[in-house]
């Protein structure tokens, strides 16, 4: 530190706190959000981390110093976290008769509530979904309400709460579903479901999961006047709100995690988790199962219209037994505030 000049002390300074806080962040897949429910949130943001080590790396290998050593080291012990936010290309391979597609897409009761000013919407997505024909499609946010026909589809397991108007998710198939149900979470207005398909001689349990939202906005803007309120309330309750989050989708997931154990078939997750792929909650979930995106994705695979950040909180998970063939997010489609996904599988000789 004595031959740096005082600018570069400053810099070295910062360098280490964003290096202490990456650190955090890597240690945090292992650690049960109940027992530290705000350090989570680093979680969310470990992109960034790993950007300002990168600048941190390039600007001290620019001048020669021995101080790039600090960040070069985050960068290389954090190497297996880059796959699950960029994959640099995808792993396409032919399509055979063999193989199979699933879908996952929240989308948000089919715009029951007029959110995007356009009361096509919900024709537009049931246009969408006839278009890309998967054989397996869960949608989370499902309402009947919006009398969106999906009769397309012969076999179906969907399980809805309220009144006035009812929503959930729901499981629609091409092969024949001979099993399901779904988990009474309590104090919880997200939900998981499943069902056992049968396709052909194989037999595939699908869960289709949504966990507790975080509720965030996805407008930075409005981010920014509760983090810069002059009344500290509203980032007080933006803050209580997140670690209240992070205590449900542990709860929810361990409740998944206990049911799946008992499933001797071949797995496939499919959801919004309201997470990142950096979290406790996505390591719990995925445990053994491929992550899709990360099999046969490409670029950033942004699921959820969050401004400037590509945020990547819906899966689609597959178990060894199956292969993935491909995997495509469809972020040009702006029917919702998620994006649809889906992959081509085949099972594995």
């Amino acid at each position: 530190m004595k031959k740096l000049s005082w600018f570069n002390k400053v810099i070295f300074a910062l360098n280490i706190v964003v290096t202490v806080l990456t650190f955090v962040a890597y240690v945090l897949p292992f650690l049960a959000p109940k027992m530290f429910p705000l350090l989570s949130v680093l979680t969310l943001i470990l992109p960034l981390f790993l950007l300002l080590n990168g600048l941190f790396f390039v600007y001290w290998l620019l001048q020669l110093k021995r101080q790039l050593i600090l960040s070069g080291l985050v960068l290389l012990l954090g190497i297996t976290f880059i796959n699950k936010f960029y994959k640099f290309s995808s792993n396409d391979t032919a399509p055979e008769e063999k193989d199979f597609t699933v879908m996952s897409y929240n989308v948000r009761l089919f715009n029951l509530f007029d959110w995007i000013k356009d009361r096509n919407v919900g024709e537009e997505i049931l246009t969408f979904i006839n278009e890309q024909n998967p054989d397996i499609l869960c949608i989370q946010e499902y309402s009947e309400n919006a009398k969106v026909d999906l009769r397309v589809y012969k076999y179906k397991a969907i399980f809805m709460e309220g009144k006035k108007i009812r929503t959930g998710q729901a499981i629609f198939s091409k092969y024949p579903i001979f099993n399901q149900g779904d988990f009474k979470i309590p104090e919880a207005g997200n939900n998981i479901i499943y069902a056992d398909i049968r396709k052909g001689k194989d037999t595939i349990r699908v869960y289709n999961i949504h966990l507790q939202s975080i509720k965030i906005s996805p407008d930075v803007n409005e981010i920014q006047e509760n983090v810069d309120a002059i009344n500290k309330s509203k980032s007080e309750q933006l803050f209580t709100r997140i670690r209240e989050a992070f205590k449900k989708q542990q709860q929810q997931a361990d409740i998944l995690v206990n049911h799946k154990k008992d499933c001797h078939y071949p797995l496939i997750i499919c959801g919004d988790m309201n997470n990142s792929p950096f979290s406790y909650i996505y390591r719990n979930i995925k445990a053994d199962l491929n992550d899709c995106f990360e099999e046969a994705g490409n670029g950033f695979g942004q699921t959820y219209k969050f401004k400037y950040y590509p945020a990547r909180i819906d899966y689609i998970f597959a178990g060894k037994k199956m292969k993935v063939k491909s995997f495509t997010t469809f972020a040009q489609f702006e029917n919702s505030d998620h994006f649809p996904i889906m992959t081509r599988l085949s099972f594995t000789e």
